[in-house]
């Protein structure tokens, strides 16, 4: 019997190094195919971005902080045996989380000024608010002592942060960016920012059932 849903499986078959690997992937193509120009000043999409730039780097530091350190929250191991590890590397995510949302939304509006669509500066809104709710109010169930609800909300929390590389990973492999329009592009962004709590659910609902299946199997009832 193999079980999919974590860590402690029975098989050889593990689902959470997987999406681990995948991110990292996604990290790795969002580099190298949309962020390149970020190490070659001579790039021309600088002049787009030259009046906000240096509120790029504020931004992009917060997000790689968010993105990179995240899955170490998740993991089991780490976090049962370095405790004091767990709660540093989630207080630099949260923070992270809690200057990239506000700062995303104040950049897009800067380049609505250069041209881009005003529904755009309303999805990012969106999509910031709901990086910004979902963090805050994992921080604050962490506060109280309250671990699941805090590990919930935090799974949501990454969920959203998520639709940053998900995004462009799907724009770029699925061949949409070539001719550009606009349109294609908002509907994939909203589709993403739209399903990212229902992911995050999923996710959630995932960890349950294999919580369940673990204590079911500790608590064994002597057949009659």
């Amino acid at each position: 019997m193999v079980d999919i849903t974590g860590s402690g499986f029975t098989g050889a078959f593990r689902l959470k190094p997987i999406v681990f690997a995948a991110i990292g992937l996604m990290v790795a193509y969002v580099l190298y195919h949309n962020e390149r120009f970020l190490i070659d000043s001579a790039a021309p999409v600088w002049k787009h971005y030259e009046p906000f730039k240096w509120w790029l780097l504020p931004h992009g530091l917060a997000g790689a902080c968010a993105l990179i350190l995240a899955p170490l929250q998740f993991w089991d191991g780490l976090r049962r045996r370095h405790l004091t590890l767990h709660r540093t590397t989630g207080a630099i995510y949260v923070a992270g989380a809690l200057v990239l949302a506000p700062l995303g939304a104040y950049i897009q509006i800067l380049n609505e000024l250069q041209g881009a669509a005003r529904s755009f500066s309303v999805e990012t809104a969106i999509q910031s608010s709901l990086l910004f709710v979902t963090t805050l109010i994992g921080l604050i169930f962490a506060l109280w002592g309250k671990i699941d609800q805090h590990r919930q909300w935090m799974v949501r929390s990454y969920a959203v942060a998520l639709t940053f590389l998900e995004i462009r990973v799907f724009y770029g492999l699925s061949g949409l960016e070539e001719p550009f329009d606009w349109h294609v592009l908002e509907t994939i962004v909203w589709s993403f920012t739209a399903s990212a709590l229902l992911v995050g659910d999923l996710a959630n609902l995932v960890y349950d059932a294999r919580v369940g299946r673990r204590a079911t199997a500790r608590v064994r009832v002597p057949a009659e």
